[in-house]
């Protein structure tokens, strides 16, 4: 089954770092265009960030612009999100998803596949 993986999530203080990791089981992430998005409790699912098989494109949302990272190794296969400056109001999971286009509209339906999220939790 094709499906993203993520890892790195946790709990930190305001004003910390995480860096979330996505990788792949049963395909080759380098193929995709990445997305990372996030929902929090009672509230919809958010593109956060997305940058394209090769790195060279990247977007963010403007709530974490100046504070998130998006960048990949494609010979590791993996995707990472560097967050910096964490905020509360960052809590929420966050999910990785591949689409075979790039596209800085976050649309859900443009992503192929779906990660199972990692919980990150902003709090002192």
């Amino acid at each position: 089954q094709l499906q993203p993986v993520e890892s790195g999530g946790g709990l930190v203080q305001p004003g910390g770092s995480l860096r979330l990791s996505c990788t792949a089981s049963g395909f080759t992430l380098g193929s995709y265009a990445i997305g990372w998005f996030r929902q929090a409790p009672g509230k919809e699912r958010e593109g956060v960030s997305c940058i394209s098989s090769s790195g060279r494109s990247t977007n963010y949302a403007d709530s974490v612009k100046g504070r998130f990272t998006i960048s990949r190794d494609n010979a590791k296969s993996t995707v990472y999100l560097q967050m910096n400056s964490l905020k509360p109001e960052d809590t929420a999971v966050y999910y990785c998803a591949a689409a075979q286009y790039y596209s800085s509209s976050y649309s859900i339906e443009e992503y192929d596949y779906w990660g199972q999220g990692t919980q990150v939790t902003v709090s002192s």
